[in-house]
């Protein structure tokens, strides 16, 4: 499998313009890797850890749209999942490319705006991974 399209969130961020292929093409590329993945090591990118992961960055992405609390007090949790994702690799959970994504993702979060494409871009990847993984109950 060749290596998934290199994670930009914005075409122009400045003019609100989102990469037009990162739901798509982008995101199914990304699933695609976790899939593959999978398929040679059973133990690592199941649905229920991808679901874990995405199920925290909705909930800190609801949190900062909601107004509940400012982005700068949610910027350090969502930092965290870098220090999360090292902890389900370092325990055999999740991939190497699962790592690169999570903290690729995560240092480009600057802002409200960056956490809310993050959280559709992670939405569309749990899409395409359902669809390559169909059996899969949780993801």
């Amino acid at each position: 499998m060749e290596k998934p399209k290199r994670i930009e969130f914005w075409k122009d961020k400045e003019k609100g313009q989102v990469d037009p292929l990162l739901f798509s093409k982008t995101a199914d590329e990304w699933a695609q890797k976790f899939i593959g993945v999978r398929q040679k090591s059973n133990k690592l990118n199941s649905p229920s850890q991808l679901r874990k992961f995405y199920d925290e960055v909705v909930t800190l992405n609801t949190t900062v749209q909601a107004k509940k609390q400012d982005f700068d007090h949610v910027l350090p949790l969502v930092h965290m999942l870098v220090a999360k994702a090292a902890y389900a690799k370092g325990r055999g959970h999740v991939s190497d490319d699962f790592m690169t994504f999570i903290s690729t993702s995560v240092d480009k979060i600057q802002d409200g705006a960056d956490l809310n494409i993050f959280a559709t871009f992670f939405e569309a990847i749990i899409g395409f991974y359902k669809y390559y993984n169909p059996d899969s109950s949780k993801a």
